[in-house]
């Protein structure tokens, strides 16, 4: 069981202090990287995909996702010896589906209306509604979705993953299993969807939409930030690595890592190993993130406007591709559309703040752990 860390604790194994903001535990640097993958998306979507890698956009979501509520696992579980279920999904419930619900609505709305392009498809706006997407996706495409809601297939696989991942982490942690040992278990799962992908590339021929959006096929993205938060976290564990070795040799491994899978263009690699060299090859680069805010890469993501950015990354990403859409007509040059609609997808995600997540945050505050 994890001991907690206090600041002089922390100041003598190097392992960083999550400040407390507003009563909540804020770790450093993670709005920062919520912001660059919103911006990755949002660039890609915006008409540079052939230049952005927006779907490592996603990549990088799912595996700070992934982390992220580990830790608050972790922590609830060294305070009380177990997780409470019902908590966690009320929490989740709370925070994701008001604007989820929200955005869906309004956007099957508009559609309706003629603002937005595209016809609705019961079927396809019921799979949104009820998540599986991605499945709907797989067979049918994006036809059906109100235009700029087919984002929605990455909700869809995070809300199969968090419907399972509570109950294999408390289950080995009931065990007794080890920080290193559940690493091991959560790595070897990333190592078997590898070779499902593998087999559904190489020897079903599956096309790319199916090893891109399937729950089966992307669940390593968010498991990769789970093993990090169980060992070696860097909110709440000491290292046993030098900081020379993490800043100077693992983290630009990590970056080579990224180039590598961004510049091989081969279909079986980019459908089958190219997730799973992004998720070992952002391990570094996050241990840095969160363990040096300071050092000199790594700043930038904690200078406040990023960081405020961060912040609305949800409600960002729910509401930026709808906002692209609604400006087709109205705007035909791109850049300008982009910009317009960049600025209505803030509007409506502090208006998304304002109403829906503080009154939420309240209501979690009752279920916190």
């Amino acid at each position: 069981m994890l001991a907690q860390v206090d600041e002089a604790t922390a100041q003598a194994e190097s392992v960083p202090v999550m400040a407390k903001s507003k009563g909540e535990f804020h770790i450093p640097s993670l709005d920062g990287l919520r912001a660059v993958s919103f911006a990755l998306v949002f660039a890609a979507h915006a008409g540079l995909d052939r230049v952005i890698p927006g779907g490592f956009g996603v990549t990088v979501f799912f595996f700070l996702s992934g982390f992220l509520i580990t830790t608050l696992m972790r922590r609830e579980f060294d305070k009380r010896g177990t997780i409470s279920l019902k908590n966690f999904y009320v929490r989740r419930a709370l925070r994701i589906l008001p604007p989820f619900y929200t955005v869906l609505l309004v956007a099957s709305v508009l559609t309706l209306a003629g603002v937005l392009p595209g016809k609705l498809e019961a079927s396809a706006v019921l799979a949104q509604a009820l998540h599986y997407a991605n499945f709907h996706m797989v067979q049918a495409g994006a036809n059906g979705f109100a235009e700029g809601t087919a984002v929605y297939w990455s909700l869809a696989v995070e809300e199969h993953f968090y419907l399972l991942f509570p109950l294999l982490f408390l289950f080995l942690n009931r065990r007794g299993t080890t920080p290193r040992a559940q690493a091991l278990v959560l790595f070897g799962l990333c190592a078997a969807i590898l070779v499902w992908r593998t087999v559904l590339v190489c020897a079903m021929g599956s096309e790319s939409i199916r090893t891109y959006v399937g729950s089966d096929t992307r669940f390593d993205s968010i498991l990769f930030g789970c093993a990090l938060a169980v060992y070696g976290n860097p909110m709440l564990d000491a290292s046993t690595t030098s900081d020379r070795s993490w800043k100077y040799l693992l983290f630009p491994l990590g970056v080579v890592g990224l180039l590598a899978s961004f510049l091989i263009r081969g279909a079986v690699f980019r459908e089958t190993l190219r997730y799973s060299l992004q998720g070992v090859s952002l391990l570094p680069i996050f241990v840095c993130a969160m363990r040096f805010p300071q050092w000199g890469p790594m700043r930038p993501l904690n200078l406040k406007p990023l960081a405020f950015v961060g912040v609305l990354s949800y409600s960002l990403y729910l509401t930026h591709q709808v906002a692209l859409y609604a400006m087709v007509t109205l705007v035909p040059a791109p850049i300008p559309r982009a910009l317009l609609a960049l600025v209505l997808a803030f509007a409506a995600a502090l208006l998304i703040r304002e109403l829906l997540d503080k009154p939420c945050a309240r209501l979690r505050r009752h279920f916190n752990a």
